[in-house]
């Protein structure tokens, strides 16, 4: 594996932090943290325990050891955040029989969309995250048995605490929700605002999934802002702590994600395309935020298909029907004199510096001829030439160019 290929985006750091953990960590004198591709958190109190969130199905029996170390009665709550596996995967290994299960209305939705959709997920998953994978797919997440199913916003009591659960559906799922603690202010806001802490949203996945709307996610960051937490517990990494830091982070996503929004709108009643807007708009320096799981450019996509649709004008009338360009590919090819010719003009582009015009005549190309080594060559090149420019800040970016590499290459091997 060569240093380009080994180099680990920091998002994968943060999922893969939990491997090797022994003891839990302690948040403070009441609050346990046990690291997963999500992590779980046990809040004690006078009369039994509390937990935000289980982790991984195959970590359940894991973070419940780890948990029980610091156990200080039952487990009268599992709140979850989200009805994504990594937040509630590990609950048939650490329920017990008188917990009562919280989550927002929606989270049986968002499970049944998951479920009717798993094979396709699963494979797209698979290119992104597991490429290397052997042997069949996981099977679909058990439906989870949840007591409590909240609306808006709800109030528990547990001896000496109050946990209020608030619905804040534009993050990660269209069924999220926050665990507020009024008296010891602090917010549990699982994977609310991405699995890295002041970072671009991912509005829209490359793996797939329902849409989170703009402006849901604005009122949502506005919702947790208004809270005015002293301590921050997301899903991945330390918790964010002291009040006046956390609003200055909140504020700082919120002008981002409000700026893209913005420029965006802009740009479309300006008549510009997509593709453009997702080449021009930048952030300015004073409101930069990470883009470790989203992007600038995929929020441009996003917000652009929220307000306009499917349906892309400069795609010309074809887009409206069931034929896709590619279906002309090998008229090209041959039009071209051969997928060789196409990979010479498909170099020259890439001595220029311009990667992805290089990709649009390769594919082109490998359409017509799948095995042709002249355009596998420059393909692989290419390829390469995006990593590198990259930086492999982006998991799911890095992955997808990664597993598209490996993919040329051992097309090149064949024969």
């Amino acid at each position: 594996m060569s240093g380009a290929e080994a180099k680990a985006p920091p998002l994968a750091a943060l999922v893969k932090a939990g491997e090797g953990q022994t003891e839990a960590i302690a948040v403070n004198d009441h609050i346990y943290q046990v690291n997963d591709v999500s992590n779980a958190y046990l809040v004690t109190t006078s009369d039994g325990d509390v937990l935000v969130n289980t982790g991984m199905n195959f970590s359940g029996e894991k973070n419940k050891a780890l948990f029980d170390k610091v156990r200080t009665g039952p487990l009268r709550h599992i709140f979850l955040t989200q009805a994504h596996l990594d937040h509630f995967g590990g609950l048939p290994a650490i329920k017990e029989p008188e917990t009562k299960v919280v989550t927002q209305k929606r989270f049986p939705e968002t499970w049944q969309f998951f479920y009717d959709l798993h094979a396709y997920l699963t494979k797209r998953s698979g290119k992104l995250w597991a490429f290397n994978r052997k042997g069949p797919n996981p099977p679909a997440a058990p439906p989870v048995d949840i007591d409590i199913l909240v609306d808006d916003r709800e109030s528990f009591t547990v001896g000496n605490r109050t946990f209020e659960v608030i619905a804040t559906q534009g993050g990660e799922s269209l069924c999220s929700m926050v665990v507020w603690m009024p008296q010891e202010k602090t917010v549990f806001t699982g994977n609310l605002f991405g699995p890295v802490w002041l970072a671009m949203p991912n509005l829209t996945t490359t793996r797939g999934d329902k849409p989170r709307l703009v402006v849901n996610y604005l009122a949502s960051l506005e919702r947790v802002r208004a809270l005015e937490p002293e301590l921050l517990i997301t899903g991945h990494g330390d918790p964010v702590r002291g009040k006046d830091r956390i609003r200055a982070d909140l504020d700082r996503i919120h002008g981002a994600v409000s700026y893209i929004r913005d420029k965006t709108i802009e740009g479309m009643n300006a008549g510009k395309s997509v593709h453009q807007l997702m080449r021009e708009i930048v952030l300015p320096d004073d409101l930069k935020i990470g883009e470790f799981h989203g992007t600038v450019r995929w929020a441009v996509r996003a917000i652009w298909d929220e307000n306009s649709g499917w349906f892309h004008y400069e795609d010309g009338t074809t887009g409206l029907y069931g034929v896709p360009r590619s279906s002309v590919h090998k008229d090209l090819v041959e039009l071209a004199g051969g997928a060789s010719a196409l990979a010479k003009k498909a170099s020259d582009h890439l001595v220029a510096g311009r990667p992805l015009e290089a990709i649009h005549l390769l594919d082109i190309a490998l359409d017509g001829e799948p095995a042709n080594k002249d355009a596998l060559t420059v393909k692989k090149a290419a390829l390469e030439k995006l990593l590198a420019d990259s930086g492999e800040s982006n998991l799911s970016e890095t992955m997808w160019l990664r597993v598209e590499i490996a993919i040329t290459e051992a097309a090149l091997n064949e024969g």
